[in-house]
């Protein structure tokens, strides 16, 4: 079915009136579309306040009394026959019983009505609890499109960088603090930086990785905070500073959270220019 056939299915979804196949195949419909979800939502809202809209109706003008001189009549011509005979007709017996079946009528109506709002509206929460579970597996999706949007646009971007024509290579070696981990840069003045790393410890919960490239006789540069993963990998994407002279190595140093100006914790990766 098409998305139109689909729509036309949501009333009867909300009444809880649609075969098991019908409401499987516009279930999954629901996770994909936002606005038939919505007026899934909306019918249900209609739904629910039904038990609640029928307004009390007046009896017409009279009927109380037509009633109250039925029985009055009943009770006369009830009162002669006995008058009569030992045994009233059967009629009359029906006759007064009148009163009482109104009354167990109506008692019966209400117990009916009183069952089908109750129905309804468990009915109604059950839809509530299959469109809750509809939305929320429909918001997982669109994260993961999210997610998914995020990862190609980022290897797009490593992708243009190892690409570039203006692209530079270079490998770090582990120092003191962490001789077993390495690294690999590669810098594109151009198009920005792809860092690589293995083997980083995992870094305590105030101090953050901070990458640098040190000029040749110039003052360290800071090129971004970097973020291993719980094995101490990490690859990261970030932007060049411009053009840097010659013979520059990158360098990662262990600093407080939120990084610093200039390098004063522990360097753990070096780079040969």
């Amino acid at each position: 079915m098409d998305h139109d056939q689909l729509r036309e299915l949501t009333g009867a979804y909300a009444l809880g009136l649609l075969h098991e196949d019908e409401r499987q195949i516009l279930e999954s419909h629901l996770r994909l579309c936002p606005e038939c979800a919505r007026e899934v939502e909306d019918s249900i809202a209609t739904v629910k306040a039904l038990p609640y809209a029928v307004s009390p109706v007046e009896p017409r003008a009279g009927l109380r009394d037509r009633i109250v001189a039925s029985v009055a009549a009943q009770s006369r011509e009830s009162g002669e026959a006995t008058s009569m005979t030992e045994t009233p007709p059967r009629i009359v017996r029906k006759s007064s019983l009148l009163p009482y079946g109104l009354a167990a009528a109506a008692s019966l109506a209400a117990v009916l009505t009183g069952f089908y709002a109750f129905t309804l509206r468990e009915r109604i929460e059950d839809l509530e609890a299959r469109l809750r579970t509809i939305s929320a597996a429909q918001l997982a999706s669109e994260r993961r499109l999210v997610s998914l949007q995020a990862d190609a646009a980022r290897a797009r971007e490593i992708e243009a960088i190892l690409g570039a024509p203006d692209v530079r290579r270079q490998d770090l070696k582990g120092l003191e603090p962490a001789k077993d981990a390495y690294a690999r840069a590669f810098w594109s003045p151009s198009r920005g930086i792809v860092f690589a790393s293995a083997g980083l410890p995992r870094a305590a919960a105030d101090k953050v990785y901070q990458l640098w490239i040190v000029p040749r006789g110039g003052q360290p540069i800071s090129v971004g905070l970097l973020s291993p993963d719980r094995d101490g990998r990490t690859t990261d994407v970030v932007a060049s500073p411009g053009e840097i002279s010659e013979g520059s190595a990158f360098a990662v140093t262990l600093e407080p959270a939120g990084g610093v100006p200039a390098p004063a914790g522990a360097m753990y990766l070096l780079g040969s220019p």
